[in-house]
């Protein structure tokens, strides 16, 4: 045979494989990224430059995450807004990350940071940085809380949370939003489907606004964390929760601290515990300063021999004294789910701390941290 039909031939083997492994490229890499037990570094390490992948039917392009921090520049300048410098460097620091293109990262923009100079995010800076966010999808959590936003610029946050498909955590705590700022975030996590933690917490939304997460919670199936701690949330809005909470099986963990109650009959406890009865999937619930005494005690641990769900209980800053404790003490001799319970800033005394004693040395094997002081 002629060397130049050898050399044909060989050539075109050549452009076969060639062709062969650009058409199958992206199954490869995705199989590669899903088997956590065999590592091949030639295979999962991703070029720094765009890959166009060519198969029979489209065109896939597979490019490198985008740059936030001339994303940021771009879009003050189109919007004529003046930059804000701390939110420029941490864009500019998520830039230089290697976990974006894998696990994805959180952006912490907390404006009670003192390690750094800190510009406190506006609602005019939050315009921009939702503008940004909505291209950058590796971006799974943000972290604004302790910062200047209002009713208006939660309105970009809410458009954003209805458009994004990939946040997973939202830190809204301490800012300046009110009842108009909960009804937009609330109405926005009808439809979203991903976030799983959101944190309202010390912001006064008040008992309107409390509603409007209760409500939501009727129909959203996702989130997972809900902190509405020292909102000034009200009776209405426990009890609406609370039977919310009967149904609802996504919600797992939940901060109901320091609502604003006007009654002394512990009516908002007794409607938690009777949900407790029923719900099997809340882990974590916290409880602190509702003016807790000997009946909602009582009610609290009658519900607790039934639920086998909940791990973490927060009881801190109430009015249980030691004489309750003893329904606490008799629960924990059974109880074999609950890890963790606060009891700080109670009555409980010595003699509290001695039930409490004999029922962790003699019986309970599964709490783990014990707090009163």
């Amino acid at each position: 045979m002629p060397s130049d039909s050898i050399d044909e031939s060989c050539i075109h083997k050549i452009k076969f494989l060639m062709h062969w492994f650009y058409r199958n490229a992206a199954l490869i890499f995705q199989l590669t990224q899903k088997d956590d037990e065999i590592k091949h570094p030639t295979l999962t390490a991703v070029p720094p430059v765009s890959i166009h992948l060519y198969d029979s039917a489209q065109k896939h392009v597979m490019s490198v995450p985008p740059d936030l921090h001339q994303q940021y520049l771009q879009t003050c300048q189109n919007l004529s807004q003046p930059e804000n410098h701390f939110v420029a460097r941490v864009l500019q620091e998520a830039d230089k990350g290697d976990s974006r293109q894998t696990k994805g990262i959180t952006l912490k923009i907390a404006g009670n940071n003192r390690l750094v100079p800190v510009q406190r995010v506006t609602d005019e800076d939050v315009q921009v940085l939702a503008s940004v966010l909505c291209s950058a999808v590796f971006v799974t959590g943000l972290d604004l809380r302790y910062n200047n936003l209002t009713d208006v610029g939660v309105r970009h946050m809410a458009t954003f949370l209805q458009e994004n498909s990939t946040l997973r955590y939202l830190n809204l705590m301490f800012n300046d939003i009110g009842t108009s700022g909960a009804e937009l975030i609330a109405n926005a996590l009808h439809s979203n489907e991903t976030l799983l933690h959101l944190r309202m917490t010390g912001n006064k939304i008040g008992n309107k606004g409390g509603m409007y997460f209760a409500s939501m919670l009727q129909v959203n199936c996702s989130l997972e964390k809900l902190d509405l701690g020292d909102c000034d949330v009200g009776t209405q809005c426990l009890i609406a929760i609370a039977s919310i909470l009967t149904q609802n099986k996504a919600v797992k963990a939940i901060n109901l601290n320091r609502p604003l109650l006007y009654s002394q009959e512990e009516e908002t406890t007794v409607r938690i515990a009777l949900m407790l009865k029923s719900n099997s999937s809340l882990v974590e619930l916290h409880l602190c300063k509702h003016e807790i005494k000997s009946l909602g005690v009582e009610r609290l641990c009658e519900a607790l021999y039934e639920n086998c769900s909940l791990r973490y209980l927060d009881l801190s800053c109430n009015k249980i004294t030691r004489d309750d404790v003893k329904f606490l003490g008799e629960l924990l001799k059974q109880n074999q789910t609950l890890e963790i319970l606060d009891l700080n800033s109670n009555r409980i005394e010595d003699d509290g701390a001695i039930y409490l004693s004999e029922a962790l040395a003699l019986y309970n094997r599964t709490l783990k941290a014990l707090v009163f002081q």
